[in-house]
């Protein structure tokens, strides 16, 4: 009973035989308008090929592979390389810091969205700018949050969106609740794997509303230049179009000569008054099941999100994990430490794909620690690997999840784990993973997923992988 519940949760969204008509009849009736959209999104979860995928292909028990109903995977037993959270974990100030205020006076009474400590560090630490008339920070439930409630807020239906593709897994899918458009840009060796203000320009029309900068970007780590986010600005300043700037990779710099500005920190050289940012303590601090964020600008523009946080979720940020958070964004000897760490394993990763043919790495990453490899040398595609990766007990996701480019010619690498042997299951897993990979053994397992999703970007991936095995 509990490995079906356990498949059900990882298959939502699903069209399943075996789920009967009850389940089809509250898909296809009783669910909100708003929310029908992500059936058939590519990016809306369940539609997407993750490792999770490969648990039911290999014929694993959920229950085994996720211990005590934890949605991780143990460190001990599995190379995970696909969940964008520090693996290096929490900094000890913070763990401190939260033990020190475990009390009754801080679990009974509802807490403030940020205590006022915290909430003028992460203006200064996190967006480089004090607080004051012009500028504030309110607490949400991790970047996510922030993701969230600001397109509730601002999109509405027909609305346009500039987004890159790839991009961040869930930018997409929450800008489909309100019933807003992405207009994609194409991120590749041409414009650097970064928003070029040229191409920003050309996709902005008369229904654009809103475009959105992440910087350090999820997946490639490469960083907009300071010149390159001011045009963008500038340029969506003259047309009246919002900007949300997520900035929640940027804590770690990878590439030493390379600088990251939050949008906010450009208030002296350029318009920022129709900025909204976002950043989180999941990346930059090991911190992901704290649930806390951050979301800064003009309070002018905070007013609708507070209002959407308060009426959703009553703005009740946790005030342990405040406290924790606080310690945190401050330790920046635990920053430098995970740098060196995260330096070291992306040279292990880059001597990898080396010893791999077909495999490289089409851009260095410049900060956090997010990074892609390009698998489309080697005669498989990167849904079939991932299964054969994890069967070594290696996970990586897939690019299906990130966009059309790359989809299924990409793996997603997180390369934030503090253990050197993660990094050396990786490589020797690698070009066994690819040998089987290549037989087909798991083709028409993967098939049957990509299709279920009955989405265009997983029937072309089906179709690749049938043509591949005429």
């Amino acid at each position: 009973m509990e490995k079906q519940k356990a498949r059900f949760i990882m298959s939502w969204g699903r069209d399943y035989d075996t789920k009967g008509k009850l389940v089809s009849m509250l898909m296809k009736r009783m669910w909100a308008q708003r929310v029908k959209a992500l059936l058939y999104e590519p990016q809306g979860m369940g539609n997407y090929f993750t490792y999770r995928e490969a648990i039911d292909i290999l014929g694993l028990d959920h229950t085994e592979v996720y211990k005590e109903g934890r949605i991780d995977l143990d460190p001990k037993e599995w190379s995970d390389l696909g969940w964008m959270c520090s693996y290096i974990g929490p900094p000890q100030s913070a763990l401190d810091a939260i033990r020190e205020h475990v009390s009754a006076e801080n679990l009974g009474p509802y807490p403030p969205d940020l205590i006022g400590p915290l909430r003028d560090k992460a203006a200064e630490i996190k967006f480089q700018r004090e607080r004051s008339d012009q500028f504030e920070v309110i607490g949400v439930e991790g970047a996510q949050g922030g993701i969230g409630f600001t397109l509730l807020s601002y999109i509405n239906p027909g609305d346009e969106v500039i987004i890159t593709d790839p991009g961040y897994f869930h930018f997409t899918p929450a800008l489909n609740i309100p019933g807003g458009v992405p207009r994609h840009i194409p991120l590749r060796k041409e414009n650097n794997y970064r928003l070029d203000p040229d191409e920003v320009k050309e996709a902005i029309n008369l229904k654009t509303k809103m475009i959105i900068v992440c910087d350090p970007i999820n997946p490639f780590g490469t960083v907009q230049t300071k010149e390159e986010l001011i045009a963008i600005c500038n340029i969506c300043r003259e047309h009246d179009i919002l900007v949300f700037n997520n900035i929640t990779h940027n804590t770690h710099q990878i590439d030493p000569n390379v600088t990251q500005y939050p949008i906010t920190s450009l208030y002296r050289e350029c318009d920022v008054d129709h900025v909204i940012s976002t950043s989180g303590i999941s990346k930059g601090y090991g911190m992901a099941a704290a649930r806390l964020g951050f979301l800064a600008g003009h309070p002018d523009l905070l007013k609708a999100p507070a209002m959407a946080k308060m009426e959703i979720t009553k703005i009740h940020t946790n005030l342990l994990a405040q406290y924790g958070a606080l310690a945190a964004i401050q330790d920046h000897e635990y920053v430098k430490k995970s740098e060196e760490i995260m330096r070291r394993n992306l040279e292990h990763i880059v001597e990898t794909v080396k010893m791999n043919e077909g495999c490289f790495i089409p851009v260095m990453p410049k900060c956090g620690f997010s990074m892609v490899i390009d698998i489309s040398g080697t005669g498989v595609t990167a849904q079939e690997l991932c299964v054969a990766l994890f069967k070594r007990k290696v996970a990586v996701y897939a690019g299906d999840g990130l966009g059309d480019v790359g989809a299924w010619e990409t793996i997603r690498i997180n390369f934030s784990r503090p253990d050197i042997w993660a990094f050396e299951q990786f490589r020797q897993a690698l070009p066994e993973a690819i040998t089987e990979a290549r037989t087909g053994i798991y083709a028409d397992q993967v098939v049957k997923f990509m299709e279920g999703g009955r989405t265009d970007r997983g029937r072309r991936i089906a179709q690749i992988i049938k043509d591949r095995k005429r």
